[in-house]
C-alpha cells in the first residue's frame, strides 16, 4: 500500500517529522511505505469535546469517551476514510496522547512499537526487539495487550511478558524487564494477555508468577519492584482498574489463567501498598477457561464481572469491613472478553461464548434480572450471493449520547440503548474480516479500528490485516 503521490501531503509529512527531531531513517520510510493517505478530515468544530485515549479502555478505563459533535448516521458508503496502514500481527488497538498515535504488534520475530501523526498516519518513531511465541490454539503470534500512555512515556507488554518503557515523543527506550524471566511467569493459553495499569507511579500488572506473586507494582522510571500480592491465582485476559470504592481508591484485578484445577475471581487491593483487601472466586470449573472481560464498577460500591465459560455474571458489592459482598448471579450474563457499559440502570453488552450463540442482551443493575435480548441477523450481498451476517461478539463504545456497535466480522453501527430495548440507527459494513475484537477508539472526532484478519476470499481485492481511519465528525 503505497503512500500516494501527493506533494502536499509529502510537505506535512516532513513537517511533522521534522518538528519531532527526526528523518526518513530505514524503519520510518518502511512505515511511509505501508500506509496509504486518502483525504484530510472535516474540521473539528470548535466547541467540540475531545479526550486522549490512554489505555486501550478509553479515558475512563470503561468503554466511554467524552467526545461530541459526531456523526448521527454514517453515508451511504460508509464513514469517509482519512488513512489506512498494513498492520502487523496481534490483538491491539491504538492508543492517542499528546497528539501521538502508538500501535503496539508484531512482525516476523520481533515486537514493534509504531507511533504515528493521529490525522495523517505519518511515521513518527519504531522500536522492536526480538519474541519467539507460537499460539498453540492457532491463534495470532503478536501481542494482546494495547500500549499504555502516561506522563510522556510509552508501556507495553508483550506476549512473552517483556514489560518496555519507551519516551513518548522520540520512542527511546528507558528501560525493559523480561517479566516472564525474572518472576517465573508461565505463557499460559494464549500469552500473556492483559494490558498494565499506570497508577501514581506505579506500573501495576497480573503476572502469576513464583512464589505466588499474584500482582505487582513496578517504579514507572525504572521497572523495580515496589510491592507485590500474593495469591494462588494466576494471570487473566482481563486488565487491572482503580475506581473509588467505600470512599477510596481501590486496585480490582479479575484474575485467572491455565491452572489445574481452574481457579481465579476478583481480588480488591490496596494500590498504594499492595494489601489484599479480599478475594472472592469466579471463574468456571473447566480447566480450558479464562477470565478476559475488565470489571465495571456500577456505584458508589459495587461491582460487576463476568466470564463466557460456564457460570456468567455476578454482581458483588465491597462492605465497610472492605470484604466482598454477593448481590446477585446472572448466569445468562455471559461476556467473552469485551466490557458490558453501564447506561440509565441496566448493563449491555454482547453476550455469549462463540459466534454462534453470541447476542446482544441487557440486564437490570439492581436485580440482574434479564431485560431483554436480541440475536440480530441480517444480509449482506456481496457480488452475486447473500451472506447472512451478525455483530457476533461484538464490542460496544459509548460517546456523544450514542452507541457505536462493532461486530467481529467489521460491521459498524450506531445504536440507541435502554431498557426497553434497542434502536440500529446506522449501520454500514466497513470490511469482511475475522477476529475484529479489539474495541474501537476515539480520538478528537476520529474513530481508529483494527482489522486483525485478511478479508474473505470472496473480497474482491480484499485488504490484509490494517489500522483504519475514520472520519466521524460533524
Amino acid at each position: 500500500m503505497p503512500l500516494r503521490n501527493d506533494t502536499g501531503m509529502m510537505k506535512r509529512l516532513s513537517v511533522i517529522l521534522f518538528s519531532f527531531g527526526i528523518g526518513l531513517g530505514h524503519g520510518v520510510a518502511q512505515n511511509v511505505e505501508r500506509l496509504t493517505f486518502h483525504a484530510a478530515p472535516r474540521a473539528l468544530a470548535a466547541d467540540a469535546v475531545t479526550s486522549d485515549w490512554h489505555r486501550f479502555l478509553g479515558p475512563n478505563d470503561d468503554g466511554t469517551t467524552p467526545e461530541t459533535h459526531l456523526i448521527d448516521s454514517f453515508p451511504e458508503t460508509g464513514p469517509p476514510v482519512v488513512w489506512e496502514m498494513k498492520k502487523g500481527s496481534g490483538y491491539t488497538s491504538p492508543v492517542i496522547s499528546e497528539g501521538i498515535l502508538v500501535m503496539f504488534d508484531r512482525y516476523d520475530d520481533e515486537e514493534v512499537v509504531e507511533a504515528f501523526d493521529p490525522e495523517t498516519g505519518a511515521p513518527i518513531w519504531r522500536f522492536a526487539y526480538p519474541v519467539t511465541y507460537s499460539d498453540r490454539y492457532g491463534f495470532k503470534n503478536g501481542p494482546r495487550a494495547s500500549a499504555v500512555l502516561d506522563s510522556g512515556k510509552v508501556y507495553t507488554l508483550g506476549v512473552t511478558c517483556v514489560l518496555s518503557c519507551l519516551d513518548l515523543k522520540t520512542g527511546e527506550k528507558l528501560w525493559q524487564k523480561d517479566l516472564a524471566a525474572e518472576y517465573e511467569v508461565p505463557t499460559y493459553f494464549f500469552g500473556y494477555g492483559s494490558c498494565p495499569l499506570v497508577y501514581e507511579g506505579k506500573v501495576i500488572v497480573n503476572l502469576g508468577g513464583k512464589e505466588n506473586l499474584c500482582v505487582a507494582a513496578l517504579d514507572q522510571n525504572s521497572g523495580e519492584k515496589i510491592w507485590g500480592t500474593q495469591h494462588e491465582w494466576r494471570a487473566s485476559y482481563s486488565s487491572p482498574v482503580v475506581k473509588t470504592l467505600q470512599g477510596k481508591p481501590r486496585l480490582l484485578v479479575f484474575a485467572g489463567g491455565e491452572s489445574r484445577p481452574a481457579t481465579g475471581g476478583l481480588l480488591c487491593i490496596d494500590p498504594d501498598t499492595g494489601e489484599l483487601h479480599d478475594a472472592f472466586p469466579w471463574r468456571a470449573d473447566k480447566y480450558e477457561s479464562v477470565n478476559s472481560a475488565t470489571p465495571v464498577v456500577v456505584s458508589d460500591n459495587r461491582v460487576f464481572i463476568t466470564e463466557a465459560y460456564q457460570i456468567g455474571g455476578v454482581m458483588l458489592e465491597l462492605t465497610p469491613e472492605l470484604k466482598w459482598k454477593e448481590i446477585w448471579q446472572a448466569p445468562g450474563f455471559n461476556i467473552h472478553w469485551n466490557t458490558p457499559l453501564k447506561h440509565q440502570g441496566a448493563l449491555f453488552g454482547f453476550l455469549g461464548r462463540n459466534e454462534p450463540d453470541a447476542y446482544l442482551g441487557a440486564f437490570d443493575i439492581e436485580s440482574g434480572k434479564e431485560l431483554w435480548k436480541k440475536d440480530i441477523m441480517w444480509s449482506t450481498k456481496v457480488g452475486e450471493r447473500d451472506y447472512r451476517m451478525s455483530y457476533f461478539r461484538g464490542s460496544l463504545l459509548a460517546a456523544d449520547e450514542k452507541f457505536f456497535a462493532l461486530g467481529e466480522l467489521g460491521t459498524l453501527a450506531i445504536l440507541e440503548l435502554n431498557k426497553e430495548g434497542f434502536k440500529e440507527t446506522s449501520r454500514t459494513q466497513l470490511f469482511f474480516a475475522r477476529a475484529t475484537w479489539s474495541l474501537p477508539v476515539i480520538h478528537r472526532g476520529l474513530l481508529y479500528i483494527s482489522q486483525h484478519e485478511d478479508e474473505f476470499p470472496f473480497v474482491e481485492n480484499g485488504h490484509p490485516p490494517r489500522l483504519i481511519c475514520y472520519d466521524l465528525r460533524k
